[in-house]
């Protein structure tokens, strides 16, 4: 699971959903909920929290131009990359935050993947987890 710590800097709510941005470093994520503030006290603008996503959940784009729906868009270096025969483990370093990336093989040879390399890290808002956390993590 990636954990990255952020800050909660605007919760949006309708009904029982709310959107929730949360910087992390320079970037902005964003987290699409099935609850608001009055079910989940923590989120209020200016709350600690970790943001929480599966590694199969990142999807990887090398030289991408143009607009994308995904607000969810962290750029990163290639640290390491290890292929199985159906499975690649791509880890990033995003701003010095550890990201790990789960894709095919093939996607990771169609993309020509190497360490050094700088590609972004996509992830759906609807994927994205939001967890309380202690100020020392």
């Amino acid at each position: 699971m990636n954990r990255l710590p952020g800050i909660i800097v605007a919760v949006a709510s309708e009904g029982d959903i709310s959107l929730v941005d949360v910087a992390v470093g320079e970037n902005t994520l964003t987290a699409m909920l099935v609850e608001t503030a009055e079910s989940a006290p923590y989120l209020e603008a200016g709350n600690a929290v970790s943001v929480l996503f599966k590694e199969t959940e990142v999807s990887l784009g090398k030289d991408l131009s143009g607009r994308l729906s995904l607000r969810n868009r962290l750029q990163g270096e290639i640290a390491d990359i290890r292929k199985g025969k159906l499975l690649a483990e791509v880890t990033l370093d995003c701003g010095g935050h550890r990201l790990v990336s789960v894709i095919t093989r093939r996607a990771a040879e169609r993309l020509e993947l190497a360490v050094g390399d700088r590609v972004e890290a996509l992830v759906k808002a609807n994927e994205v987890m939001l967890g309380e956390r202690a100020d020392d993590l």
